[in-house]
């Protein structure tokens, strides 16, 4: 941390005291020390590297503060002649002069000129580069002496330390572990970023420490001045020459005075001493239709007079003077500039948990009124004259929201003020508040193209992090009005990006009610032409309203009423990517080929995108305009470029997966309105006869093979069999095809069309489409590449699903004329693939479990079956044992459940019963993921028959084992799990009742003791499963109260009916207890209907 020790001695610390006043006599020892050196001339002899030795160590020794004072000036003379008179390959000499420097700056308290700093300064950093580092301890301490409160006349060292910090952080040399370190640095880094700003001296803390409050602020409190000083700005005088010095004070205390009276002025624009800012907005607010240019002109106002840069006509200085003071400006703004960069660097190194930890001390939050905003990352956005220094700080605050959504989840905004404290969740919404605000502010004042690229993308990272579902309404209204004149910016960046936001508001947390809204928007204006470089567009009337213009509830009204207008961001994307550009000679669009009659390339693959994600988030939209976007997707797929292909492909995807997604069984699209069956058989039909099928045989271009793959497996099932025989053929015969590619990317997509394929109703019992299916995907196992076979292994476990609905269904003639020998490939695969990594081991045991569901009586018989069938078992027992994903065991257990539902296979027999069973309790007893002990508890409770569950020692352990899971239902550490509880306990409650419902004589006694010992904990499980059931949970368990009531009654009826050995008492015992709950579940649900019936009387 030494380098950012020494940056931080460069920009702040304690100023020493004043050097002593020099008395007409100086020191003698000094004085005659200093003459013998100055007598010396540099000479290589060793004699003389010798007296140089001594003479330095009798100037460190000498006692000066017995002395009188010695000038600073000679002091600077000294060390200059010391420097001088040794060279840096003496490194004991330049270790001993370092000393010398180190030594008297401190003892004599002198702070070195400017023009002896710079000759010193290079000459400690020519040692530091040259010199061993057994010397580099010495050198730095004289350069921290030398740079002491002299930090504004080394701005290049500063530079030169912060791009040293940078470059270790960046090759990864310095780690941040310790809290101390890396809140030193942010603390250095922070002085830094506003080193040299305009108006603002801010003293930090050595060492900021992660905390949820604002941070220090070292700014003095400002004293309230007469408005007339804040307000009044230097008059313009003809004869300004002779005014000069009168105009240059005026205008010096008018601008420290509006820099210093707090960045809240600056940034909201309601103060008086910042009045134009306020007309500025005014002006944007009434003109946004009126394109980038006069955009430009209103923003100017914003820029306050001292950050504007100042033309030779209206020069207060001389030429001289103006240089010297633009080079100084110049040094600050790189000086900002690389704290900025390696503060960037910092926020790549750490984790952004331990980030978010120090939110508060570089992101704005809303002030309390009367005191000024924090000093932040948007004070330098808002206020820094420096369009370069604006943009990095754009950057790195990108750099902090991005992937920051699970830190701002936490966010709620209330208008609860009854509180005695803020919560934290308040505070992060207030903040998440400010950035929108102020970002918009620096959005509309910003002139510089690179740097409004930068805000807008720095929005679009904001909106994609931000918890729009926990936050107030208008939020996104503000941004979504601010940013659509920009759609129409002289830039191509600016364009591109402004597409970008919308984006980011069209797929943040979708559907949005106030997104929603937003898109019903009228647009009763139409398209017709325009002279901005964005094609057929005009403003519609409704755009150039201010946000704050009307209501949210207005807005829904007159939504609804004008549903019917067509969606303008729709098509605004349309004739970006479909519609000739008017303006083609724009010098901006540098995107664009040479020639090129359309938008830029960057224009149209980021409308296609925009179209991709509202089809994503609002179908409901986007479905007015199937047939319209399928034009476009046939117009992208037939272009030379294979990125506007691709997203061509993207978007019928997206627009697949919605109509997919209307005729779910779950589906809350009422069916009126749905698309049409007969209108998505017309845009499937226009996709094939279409340039789909040449897209899925383009082998020069694989990406864009495996989305047209992906695409193709988004036809609607409803439509698929609506559609012409040629054009199913088609789609089958491309597919299998495929599936031998040697592209892994096309292989794999392949496979998982396929996999989608075999669940289609119209071809799931075509046995020769199946049988061809399974041979391509197990081909497709044997893949090396891991995501062909993940991909393989999910449509295997599809193609059982297959099988097993094909099982369940009257005709037999599936199950006779599926080839048995296929069976036995596809369980030796499933084996194998059980053994590979978790991504294909989840859907590897699926199948394995719904295969040994499947397998008939005829398969069982053969000895051929018989050894595999034992494998697939024991691969199944493993997987539930193994301490691999959750998802793995949840669905290795499920397989167990459905190896149970299997009469066929001797279950309770067999050898493997016992192993199978002991699994099964092994995991409803201690897994840590509840899920995985609820669907445990489900296997456990599938067997119909008493023999199934083995011997009597075998049932007992189940049902101990079950009472213990039962006890232990609360036991977790992961508070994520608690919400599961109920559901277990429910399921297990379950097994346990159907357990007893298969009890025999010989099992009671089993049951008699554990309810002895257990049965006062069992009882309100038990009551509580009658009374409320399972919550939620796709375990199986009963939901209705009456069925509940008729499981225990059902078990209580087969135990009075099991002839119990003489003279054992377990039977009367066990009829008690369930009489007992039964009694106690009565009156308590008679007395909640009496109370009910009250209540309603």
């Amino acid at each position: 941390m030494a380098a950012v020790q020494v940056a931080g001695s460069l920009l702040g610390g304690q100023p020493p005291e004043a050097p002593r006043e020099t008395p007409p006599e100086q020191s003698n020892g000094f004085r005659r020390l200093s003459a013998r050196l100055r007598a010396l001339r540099p000479d290589d002899s060793s004699s003389a590297r010798t007296e140089i030795h001594l003479l330095f160590d009798q100037l460190i020794s000498e006692n000066y503060s017995e002395s009188g004072g010695v000038a600073p000036q000679d002091v600077s003379a000294l060390l200059i002649q010391a420097c001088q008179l040794v060279p840096l390959n003496q490194n004991h000499l330049v270790s001993k002069v370092s000393q010398l420097i180190h030594h008297l700056l401190n003892t004599l308290q002198v702070i070195v000129d400017e023009q002896n700093l710079d000759f010193l300064l290079a000459y400690t950093i020519s040692a530091i580069r040259q010199c061993s580092s057994w010397t580099h301890m010495k050198i730095l301490q004289a350069l921290a002496a030398l740079v002491y409160c002299n930090g504004s006349k080394c701005q290049k060292l500063l530079q030169s330390a912060l791009k040293g910090i940078q470059s270790l952080l960046n090759g990864g040399k310095m780690k941040l572990t310790q809290t101390d370190e890396l809140g030193a640095l942010l603390a250095v880094l922070k002085k830094a970023m506003f080193h040299g700003l305009p108006g603002l001296n801010i003293e930090m803390p050595t060492v900021l420490y992660p905390t949820p409050l604002p941070q220090y602020d070292g700014r003095p409190p400002v004293k309230p001045q007469p408005l007339e000083s804040s307000t009044s700005g230097p008059t313009m005088s003809k004869k300004k020459k002779h005014k000069v010095k009168q105009k240059k004070t005026q205008q010096g205390e008018e601008e420290e005075e509006e820099e210093s009276s707090g960045e809240m002025e600056a940034a909201s624009g309601t103060s008086t001493s910042r009045v134009n800012m306020g007309e500025r907005n005014t002006q944007c607010s009434s003109s946004q239709g009126n394109g980038a240019a006069q955009k430009e002109q209103v923003s100017s106002p914003f820029v306050p007079s001292s950050w504007k840069r100042v033309s030779s006509s209206e020069s207060d200085y001389s030429d001289a003077e103006g240089g010297m003071q633009g080079k100084m400006r110049s040094y600050q703004a790189k000086v900002r500039q690389g704290a900025l960069a390696c503060f960037l660097s910092t926020v790549k190194s750490i984790e952004k948990r331990v980030l978010c930890g120090y939110w508060s001390a570089f992101v704005p939050d809303t002030p309390e009124v009367g005191s000024p905003q924090s000093l932040s990352l948007m004070t330098l956005i808002l206020k820094d004259p420096s369009p370069k220094t604006r943009a990095c700080a754009l950057q790195v605050l990108s750099a902090i929201l991005e992937g920051s959504k699970q830190f701002l989840s936490v966010a709620e905004d209330t208008n609860d003020h009854r509180r005695a404290f803020t919560p934290f969740s308040v505070m992060i919404a207030s903040s998440i508040k400010e950035l929108h605000r102020c970002l918009l502010l620096a959005l509309v004042a910003e002139s510089s193209s690179q740097t409004l690229t930068r805000i807008i993308k720095c929005l679009a990272n904001l909106v994609s992090n931000a918890p729009y579902n926990r936050l107030k309404l208008s939020l996104l209204t503000k941004v979504w009005n601010q940013i659509k004149p920009y759609i129409r910016h002289k830039d191509v960046n600016v364009r591109v990006s402004s597409l970008t936001l919308l984006g980011a508001i069209v797929s943040t947390h979708a559907p949005l009610p106030e997104v929603q809204l937003l898109l019903q928007q009228p647009c009763s204006s139409g398209l017709s032409n325009s002279n901005s470089a964005t094609p057929h567009l005009i403003l519609p009337d409704w755009w150039k309203k201010t946000s704050g213009g009307s209501s949210l509830e207005e807005a829904s009204v007159s939504s609804l009423k004008g549903s019917s207008e067509p969606c303008w961001l729709i098509r605004l994307c349309i004739s970006i990517v479909v519609l000739p550009k008017e303006d083609s000679s724009s010098s901006s669009n540098a995107g664009s080929a040479a020639g090129s009659t359309y938008e830029p390339s960057p224009m149209r693959l980021e409308a296609l995108q925009l179209l991709a994600h509202l089809a994503r988030g609002y179908f409901p939209v986007a479905q007015l305009y199937l047939m319209e976007l399928g034009e476009v997707i046939c117009k992208c797929m037939e272009e030379a470029d294979p990125s506007i292909q691709l997203h061509g492909a993207k978007l019928l995807e997206e627009l697949g997966t919605g109509l997919i997604q209307q005729y779910k069984p779950d589906s809350t699209t009422a069916p009126d309105q749905r698309v049409p069956v007969f209108l998505v058989v017309m845009f499937w039909t226009m996709m094939l006869n279409g340039p789909l099928p040449r897209a899925l045989q383009s082998s020069d271009h694989p990406t864009l093979q495996a989305s047209a793959c992906d695409a193709l497996s988004s036809v609607l099932p409803e439509a698929f069999s609506s559609l012409p025989n040629d054009r199913q053929i088609l789609c089958i015969t491309m597919l299998l095809g495929l599936n031998d590619s040697k592209n892994r990317l096309v292989k794999a997509a392949t496979s998982r069309a396929l996999g989608v394929y075999v669940l289609f109703p119209c071809l799931r019992q075509d046995v020769i489409f199946v049988a061809d299916t399974a041979n391509a995907i197990l081909m497709s196992l044997q893949d090396k590449s891991l995501n062909v076979r993940a991909k393989a292994a999910w449509s295997l476990g599809n193609l059982t699903d297959t099988l097993i609905v094909n099982m369940e269904t009257p005709d037999p003639s599936f199950q006779e004329e599926f080839s048995g020998l296929l069976l036995l490939k596809m369980l030796r695969s499933a084996i194998e693939a059980s053994k590979d990594k978790d991504k294909v081991k989840s859907n590897a045991v699926r199948a394995l479990g719904n295969l040994l569901h499947f397998l008939q009586p005829c398969h069982i018989e053969k000895p051929r079956f018989a050894e595999i069938i034992e494998e697939s078992i024991q691969a199944l027992i493993s997987t539930v044992l193994i301490e691999a994903a959750m998802k793995v065991r949840w669905n290795a257990c499920y397989a167990m459940g459905n190896v149970f539902k299997n009469p066929a296979l001797p279950l309770g027999t067999a050898p493997w019963t016992s192993q199978a069973y002991n699994a099964l309790t092994s995991v409803v007893m201690s897994c840590k993921n509840f899920k995985v002990r609820i669907r445990s508890a489900t296997a456990l409770s599938i067997p119909g028959r008493r023999e199934q569950y083995g011997s009597v020692e075998q049932y007992a352990q189940i049902w101990k084992a079950l009472v213990t899971a039962l006890q232990k239902s609360e036991d977790t550490t992961d508070f994520l799990e608690f919400k599961y509880c109920a559901s277990l306990r429910t399921q297990i409650c379950q097994a346990l009742i159907h357990l007893l419902s298969l009890a025999t004589a010989s099992d009671l006694p089993c049951i008699k003791e554990t309810l002895e010992l257990n049965g006062d904990v069992v009882q309100p499980y038990i009551l509580q499963f009658l009374k409320s059931g399972a919550e939620g949970d796709d375990s199986g368990a009963a939901q209705s109260p009456q069925e509940r009531d008729r499981m225990v009654r059902t078990a209580l009826k087969h135990i009075s009916g099991v002839q119990a050995l003489a003279g054992d008492t377990a039977k009367g015992a066990i009829m008690g207890y369930l009489e007992d709950i039964l009694t106690v579940y009565g009156d308590s649900s008679g007395s909640q209907t009496v109370l009910f019936r009250l209540a309603c009387q």
